[in-house]
């Protein structure tokens, strides 16, 4: 756990009592202070009592009293598409509103750290895809190096649950729009923007507030250095805002879609190879073609990201293509489940739209695309240039006949269910045929989540015969 500093002997807010808000309650009070908590759900309020905590009603008149600051969990607006009663509140009355991602830069460092040889970095990851692979990747990456590291934020543990660093440790925090958005210290060694594409876009008012969201981790004078993807427009805008010029390498510019020219420092992916350029020379280059964690374009993305990170801590190019080798991929994203028979099968369960579906039909030949569910706005029309490699797909879910009519004239079936779809893809499936679960709609008509829904195709996957 990381103790909060700051508020020893003085009472702090706490609104929403998930894993992060009761870990934020939990390290305030290792710190010193009082944690005053509440949820809008009984459940909510009993775990936190049960966990000794008191619980106090912050929408009641007064509420904020003596508190000296209020630490939300990042699932409650704060501004759009309208302020948290409570939220509202605490600033109307003058009380510093923050989250855990604010405590958690504001308190790691401690007077120990004096003492250590080498002191314990930061890499921070956000954008809107690929943000959960990189980060595992470079939390991979690094362990297999030999380096001691800690992985948590949006993936894996809350950041307060975190141990104490030791000497030369690096954290690796996955960090949504969610929680850089209202975080008060942001203060990454490295930070990494993966890429844009438009999501969460009524809780930040639009795309420009979105992209608001995520710079928000490379202002406070800027990391040690920033690894940026420039595949987009605001990647390009953002490389330009915080490089003083084009020999600048505390900027490194990294593309999944083109060779990038004479910058100081850049990293890129074209046909299945990775470059790494410093200062108009290529220094290293890795073939990520038989690299089967890390399929498809958008993953040679996420790998060139992850290189780069990496590479500004020093990390060997050998080191971090061992590491690519032996990296397994993250469950329900391009997962390779099983080969049988000399068909593959892939689990993308989280795939859940028009854009995550497209990158995945674009990773694979020969494919058996199993696909439905609940459609989301916008339908699936928007998949039809990327349907070259399919073969045929199997259709399930509320939305199967829909998918249907929309992607027609691609061969189809109905399947409605998971189990009938994974046994005619297999009937039908020939060795060098992948089978690919990518839904591209929602899991909510059958299952609770995405997840859910891949571990379902894997049992059945692992039911099949060999």
């Amino acid at each position: 756990m990381i103790p909060v500093q700051g508020y020893d002997g003085q009472k702090v807010a706490v609104l929403g009592l998930g894993r992060s808000g009761l870990a934020s309650a939990t390290a305030l009070r290792a710190g010193g202070a009082e944690p005053i908590c509440w949820d809008d759900s009984p459940e909510g309020r009993a775990r936190a009592e049960a966990a000794g905590f008191t619980c106090t009603d912050l929408t009641k008149q007064g509420a904020f009293d003596n508190i000296a600051a209020l630490i939300t969990s990042p699932g409650i607006p704060h501004l759009y598409p309208a302020p948290n009663p409570v939220i509202a509140a605490a600033m109307v009355a003058g009380v510093p509103v923050d989250n855990d991602i604010g405590l958690f830069f504001a308190s790691w460092a401690t007077p120990e750290w004096e003492n250590f040889d080498i002191a314990p970095r930061t890499i921070c990851v956000t954008g809107s895809n690929g943000k959960s692979t990189t980060t595992a990747l470079i939390h991979h990456i690094l362990t297999e190096a030999g380096r001691s590291s800690q992985m948590a934020g949006n993936i894996g543990r809350g950041v307060l649950d975190l141990d104490p660093p030791e000497a030369g440790e690096v954290v690796v925090l996955e960090l949504s729009s969610y929680q850089t958005d209202l975080a008060r210290a942001l203060t990454p060694d490295i930070a990494v923007f993966t890429n844009l594409t438009p999501d969460h876009l009524d809780r930040h008012g639009g795309l420009g507030g979105y992209f608001a969201a995520k710079r928000r981790l490379f202002s406070e004078g800027g990391p040690d250095r920033a690894v940026i993807g420039v595949d987009e427009p605001e990647g390009t805008y953002l490389a330009n805002q915080m490089a003083v010029s084009r020999s600048d390498d505390r900027v490194i510019r990294v593309s999944a879609a083109r060779k990038l020219g004479d910058w100081g420092w850049s990293v890129f992916a074209r046909k299945g190879f990775l470059s790494e350029w410093r200062k108009g020379r290529q220094i290293a280059s890795i073939d990520l073609r038989d690299v089967t964690g890390l399929p498809g374009a958008h993953n040679h993305q996420n790998a060139c990201a992850a290189y780069a990170a990496v590479r500004a801590l020093g990390i060997a190019p050998r080191e971090i293509e061992a590491a690519f080798h032996s990296f397994g991929g993250l469950p329900h994203r391009s997962q390779t489940l099983a080969e049988k028979g000399g068909v593959r099968y892939v689990n993308d369960s989280k795939a859940t739209n028009v854009d995550s579906a497209a990158k995945a039909l674009q990773a694979f030949k020969n494919i058996r695309w199993i696909a439905g569910g609940l459609e989301k706005e916008g339908g699936v029309t928007g998949l039809k240039p990327h349907l070259g490699s399919v073969k045929k797909t199997y259709l399930i879910g509320h939305s199967a006949r829909d998918f249907a009519l929309e992607l027609a004239p691609l061969e189809h079936e109905i399947c409605e269910t998971m189990e009938a779809a994974v046994v005619a893809a297999a009937r039908d499936a020939a060795p060098g045929d992948t089978v690919l679960l990518a839904p591209a709609a929602a899991s909510f008509d059958q299952y609770p989540n995405f997840e859910k829904r891949g571990d379902h195709f894997a049992q059945l996957v692992a039911a099949l015969p060999d």
